[in-house]
Parts: C-alpha cells; structure tokens; sequence
C-alpha cells in the first residue's frame, strides 16, 4: 500500500482485524456485535485483500451489526496484491 495508507484510511479511525479464513467466523461476529452494541460507530469501512476468502469479511461485519441490532453504514475497499488500493463499493 501507499505511503499514504495511515492517513488516507485511519486517521481519527480505530482498527479491527480478522482473519475470516483462519479466524472462527462465529467468535468474530459475537465480539464485533458487542463492540458495535457498546459503543457509539459513526461508519465501518471494511478494507480488504481482492483474494475470495477476504469476501468474507464483509459478512461478519454485516452479520455482527444485524446481531448488535444497530445501524451503521458501511462501505468496502479492496487492495490488490500488490497493496494498491483498487476498488472502493
């Protein structure tokens, strides 16, 4: 990734990282659905690798909001292999 990674993507932001391929997907989902019960989430921004297992990602945390019963946008970035960042949905 850039130079400019730190304050292009978490500047004022706090990090969470996960693993969904090694990671127990459940265990994440119930630790993310507290921390977004207890706590005030303006935005989520998901960033993750292109490879297919990081998809996973954007399912844990949409799963963990539903379990928090709140609701907080969230948008995803994908860096490539390279560590260049792609493409943003």
């Amino acid at each position: 990734m850039d130079s400019g990674f730190h304050e292009n993507l978490l500047k004022n932001r706090k990090l969470l990282i996960a693993c969904p391929k090694l990671d127990d997907a459940g265990l994440c989902i119930e630790k993310l659905a507290e921390v977004f019960r207890l706590n005030d989430i303006k935005s989520i921004t998901v960033l993750r690798m292109i490879v297919p297992c990081c998809g996973g990602l954007n399912w844990i945390v949409k799963e963990a909001i539903k379990r928090a019963q709140v609701e907080i946008p969230m948008e995803e970035k994908i860096v490539d292999i390279e560590g260049v960042l792609r493409i943003s949905k």
